[in-house]
């Protein structure tokens, strides 16, 4: 390998809908919707990195918009803080910093909703 490729393992699906980590499911559609027109191949045609950008912006609207998917990827993010800025990464991360370290802060965020009921009693 060359180390040519600086494409991080774990795709920023946030990033890639231009959507804040808190967006709700609405924000998601509407950025979804805005994106998948702007780079639909259709309208450039012949262009494969269109057709590349187009198949991230599906893929990521795949996992986003279905809240299994979204809380399971939430979850298993890669927290490698050199992809973030410290807003972001904060911002990612605060309900599980909040919840990690006993602060005992109530965060109303879907996945720490269910790592509340996954607690056992």
């Amino acid at each position: 390998m060359d180390g040519a490729s600086k494409e991080p393992l774990h795709k920023d699906y946030y990033k890639v809908l231009e959507v804040d980590y808190d967006a709700s499911d609405d924000t998601i559609k509407l950025s979804y919707r805005r994106l998948a027109l702007m780079w639909h191949p259709d309208k450039h045609k012949g262009d494969k990195d269109v057709t590349a950008k187009f198949q991230e912006i599906n893929e990521a609207y795949k996992v986003l918009s279905d809240p299994a998917k979204r809380l399971e990827y939430d979850l298993s993010g890669c927290p490698e803080i050199n992809q973030y800025t410290l807003r972001e990464y904060l911002t990612r991360f605060k309900g599980m910093i909040l919840t990690c370290n006993g602060l005992g802060i109530d965060h109303p965020t879907k996945w720490a909703q269910h790592l509340r009921e996954l607690k056992p009693h």
